[in-house]
Order: C-alpha cells, then structure tokens, then sequence
C-alpha cells in the first residue's frame, strides 16, 4: 500500500474512534436518563459500609457503562454533601471495577461479527426515538449500536493495514526490549497521556486492542498502555472537581490515587502477574500468535488488575482519605460567613439527574441561611436603643442582597440542568425548586421590611411597650418554628412529612394576627400609646403574617402542590 491509503485508512480509524466515543457517550446518557431517580438513591442512600459502597460503585458503572460518569456523580455527591469521603472512595474503588465491563464488551466486538445485530438495532432505535414515551430506550438502543459498528469498523480497518505483513512496523514494534521495565514506563506513559488527551479510555482501549489484535504489539506493551489509560482516566474527574470544593477535591484524588498505587504494585511484579493471566485465558506470551487472544487476555488483565487492587486497597480507606486530607488541606476561608453555593457548581453538571439532587441540597441551605437572618430580626427587637441595632440592621441589609444573589445564581443553575434531558419526575422538581427559591427569597425580603420597620422607630429613640414587645416575640417565636418546619421538609425526603403542621402554624399566625390587630386597634382608641407606635406595631405584625404566607408557599412547592 502506498502512503495515501494508509493515510486514507488513519482518517478511517479516527473517525471510528469519534463514533464509538459518540456511542458510550449516547448509551450511558441514556442509561443515566432512564434510571436517574435509581442512580440517586442507590448513591444517595450509602452508608457507611465500605463493601457496599465498592458494589454500589461497579453495579452504576456497570449499568450506565462508564466509569467517568460515576465518578464524576460521586465527586457531585461529596460536594453536595450527600456522601462523605470516604464512601466516596468506596464507590470509586468499585467503579473501578464496574469499567472493566467495557473491555470485556470491546474484545466481543472484536471476536464476534455483530453486524446482524447493529443494522436491526438502528432500525429499532430510530422508531423509539421518536416514540416520546420511549425516547431514552431509543437512545441507549442508537448508542450501543454505534459502539459496536465502531467496533466493527475498526477490526475492519486494522485488517485492511494488514501491519502483521508490515516490515517497517514490525521492526518498529520489534525495536521495544519488552523485557525492560524502562520500556513498560515508557508506554505506561504514552497511555496516560493519550488518555488525558482524548478523555476516553475506551478509545484508547480500543487502539489498544486494535494494534495486539494485528499481531505488531506485543501484550507485554498492550497491557503497559492499559495501565496507563487507568490513570489516563482519572483526569476527568480531577477537571470536574477544580471549581468544586475541597471535598470533591479530595475525592476525585483520591481516585488518582488509586490507580496510581495500582500501577506501581503490578510494575513491582509486572512479568509475573502478566504471565499469571495470560495464563488464565490459555495464552503463552513468549510463543506469540494466536492474535484473536489478545483482546480477551487485555480484557481480563484489566478486571484481575482492578479487582486485585480493590481487594487490596479497601482495607485501608481511611488511610488514604487522611493521606488526601494532608496533600489538600482545608481552606480558612471556606469557613467564613460569606454566602457561597456550597453543593453545586457548573462544572459538575456532568449527569442533569444528579444535579437535581445537587440543586435540592443547595435549595435546603438557601432556606437555613434566611432562618438565620430571620435570627438576627429577633435580635435587633430586643436590642431597640441598646446602641447595637446600627450594626445589626446593616448586617441584615447585607444579607438581603445576598438572597437575591443566591435566588439568582441557583436559577441559573436549574436552567442549565434544564437543558439536558430529564426525566418527567426530574422536571417537575425543578418547577418546585424554582417556585421554592423564589418565595425563600420573599422570606428574606421580608426579614429585611421588619428590620427596616424597626429601625425606623429606633432612629426615633423611641421603644415599643413591655406588652407590645411581649406579643411581637410570641409572633416571632411562632415564625421561627414555621421556618424551622419548613427547613425540615427542604432537608428531608418529602416523604416522611405532611402539610399538616405547616398548616397549623399558618392558621395560628392568621389568628394571632387578627387578635393582635384587633387589640392594638383598641389600645390606640384607648390612648394606651399614640398613633405612631400602634400604627409601627400593625405594620410589623401584619408582616410577620406575610411571611407565614411565604412560608406555607415554599412547603406547598415542595409537596408539588404549584
């Protein structure tokens, strides 16, 4: 063959690479789609048991196929709070080994012709897609019939190279001392950085398999680049988790970690343990041939690689969540009383199911965060002319701008998970989710109207009466126990509550203002205080009442109830 066919066929093999990345891609998509509210529960439920964070993380990746998804949802859980460190790296340990399910579907494609199967499945897909009930089962359907067409075309391509008659690459690959652990380092590194570069490892493995399956890559070279795509692997989740906090941080790590630990053991008995599993698949590495092995024998490296370092590993979790701990240490500042979106950043939007969740926990901090201004309105009514309120009411002020801000920027996040596909359940959360941000907003403009409204009386040096200030805290006192109500419907499953006791501290606000009202009518007529004072007085219980409106709106939302 002359250069322009191998040129010809290089453009081949990398648009087939494009088309099995596009395929993972679509079918784990799908998969994630089809079972979003599942893959929260199985990772939102986890405890603290390391074995079955491990099973949790290979049953996921095992059933949406791709290991950067589930680490990249798990580096989202830890920094939305919903798992800790180190089940996190429990989870990851285990989708480790779900990965290698990809492998073992690779060297399939390899040795069985599936073209019967993938012209079928694009028929059927295409009749789904279209069917709005069962789009996602249309998708999945489109996308692992373009990972095995891919496949397809790539054994296709990798014989029309014909390089096993190639002298010119056949010295090439003969130059390599396969018995120097310079030389496994040495593609250990080409497959990391390939893999950090195109930010997949099935296409990596893919190329992989291609050139052992020719016959021109000795597997003592195939296996040194898998190693590398493991830690190649990696990267996506550590690029997830730059904007992310130091949890998530420590999380993607860790996984890091992992493999690299991994790597560097098996180098240690490198020609042993190759030879052991060569040795599983009736494979002898030394008398080469038998070409169609290959892509079983890298399939089973990879699962013996990553169920060995597990094994080894789980035992030692919370040694490794310290040794993250110590390399990132945490920040000062993220401790400080500035608002920030602590559990959800845009950058993590990598599985819209997920940043449901993400949105949800964020939605429950917004709601504490006004509960605690609300606390400093208590405070500036019973500090009336004591010389503090000043400092008081500018901090309030300050974080009356802060809810609009927070308002804003958890909006614009569930307009960007909008975007991806969800769900039906999904998007009905983020209807109650905006509806909910929106009236906890109100909460916060209303704390800022009573401090405004007490200030002002303040600014008069004058002070309400012993009874007035005796029946504003018994309202406030049963605003507080509202909003608390209301942060415990936000933080929980909805389940486990109903709208009964919400209701109840709604009427008994409604009553309470009504009685007030009445009484504060009366004491004017009766000249107990002047018009001013009682007319400051309604104004404040009258707001008070408004936010127990709010209040009930935002527990409504929860409830679905628009």
């Amino acid at each position: 063959m002359d250069t322009q066919d191998y040129v010809l066929i290089a453009v081949k093999i990398l648009g087939t690479l494009g088309l099995l990345i596009f395929g993972m891609r679509m079918m784990s998509t799908a998969l994630q789609n089809m079972a979003g509210p599942q893959l929260r529960h199985a990772l939102g439920r986890m405890t603290t048991n390391r074995f079955m964070g491990m099973l949790t993380g290979a049953g996921v990746t095992c059933a949406v196929q791709s290991s950067s998804a589930t680490t990249v949802m798990t580096v989202s859980f830890v920094s939305a709070g919903l798992l800790t460190l180190g089940q996190a790296i429990s989870v990851i340990m285990g989708a480790n080994i779900g990965t290698t399910l990809t492998a073992w579907i690779m060297s399939l494609g390899y040795n069985v012709d599936l073209t019967n199967f993938v012209f079928p499945a694009f028929l059927v897909g295409i009749l789904l897609i279209y069917h709005k009930h069962h789009r996602y089962k249309g998708d999945f359907l489109f996308g692992i019939a373009f990972m095995f067409f891919s496949l397809v075309l790539l054994s296709s391509a990798g014989k029309e190279l014909d390089l096993e008659h190639n002298e010119a690459v056949l010295r090439f690959f003969a130059s390599f001392d396969t018995g120097s652990h310079l030389t496994i380092i040495a593609f250990l590194a080409i497959g990391t950085i390939i893999t950090c570069i195109v930010q997949s490892s099935a296409a990596v493995m893919a190329i992989t398999i291609l050139l052992c399956s020719t016959g021109v890559l000795p597997i003592y070279l195939g296996i040194a680049l898998v190693m590398g795509e493991n830690i190649g692997t990696t990267a996506t989740a550590n690029l997830a988790a730059l904007g992310a906090n130091t949890e998530a941080r420590r999380a993607a790590l860790a996984h890091l970690l992992f493999n690299v630990f991994g790597v560097i053991w098996v180098l240690c008995v490198f020609y042993p343990f190759v030879n052991m599993v060569c040795s599983m698949v009736g494979y002898d590495p030394q008398a080469g041939g038998q070409a169609e092995r290959l892509p079983v024998v890298l399939a089973m490296f990879h699962t013996c690689f990553n169920v060995t370092n597990t094994a080894i590993l789980i035992g030692f979790i919370p040694q490794l969540e310290k040794v993250v701990r110590w390399i990132i240490p945490t920040k000062e500042q993220e401790n400080d009383n500035a608002f920030k979106l602590l559990y959800i950043k845009a950058n993590l939007i990598q599985t819209p199911e997920i940043a449901v969740m993400q949105a949800q926990k964020e939605t429950a901090h917004f709601g504490q965060r006004v509960q605690q201004m609300f606390g400093m309105v208590k405070n500036l009514l019973n500090e009336q002319n004591s010389g503090h309120s000043s400092d008081l009411f500018s901090q309030i002020e300050q974080e009356e701008s802060v809810t609009d801000e927070a308002e804003i920027s958890i909006a614009h996040f569930l307009e960007q998970v909008s975007d991806g596909h969800l769900s039906y359940d999904s998007k009905t959360k983020v209807r109650q989710m905006l509806r909910e941000i929106g009236e906890i907003e109100s909460i916060g403009d209303s704390c800022y109207r009573l401090a405004r409204t007490m200030q002002r009386l303040d600014g008069q040096s004058r002070r309400f009466e012993d009874e007035q200030m005796k029946e504003l805290n018994e309202m406030i006192k049963l605003c507080d126990s509202a909003l608390t109500q209301m942060n415990v419907v936000l933080a929980e499953p909805k389940e486990k509550h109903d709208l009964g006791q919400s209701y109840q501290y709604e009427n008994r606000l409604n009553t309470m203002r009504d009685k007030l009202k009445a009484k504060n009518n009366q004491a004017i007529d009766q000249r107990q205080y002047d018009y001013g004072l009682g007319t400051t007085f309604g104004d404040l219980v009258g707001e008070l009442e408004k936010m127990g409106d709010y209040i009930i709106n935002v527990v409504e939302a929860r409830f679905g109830l628009l």
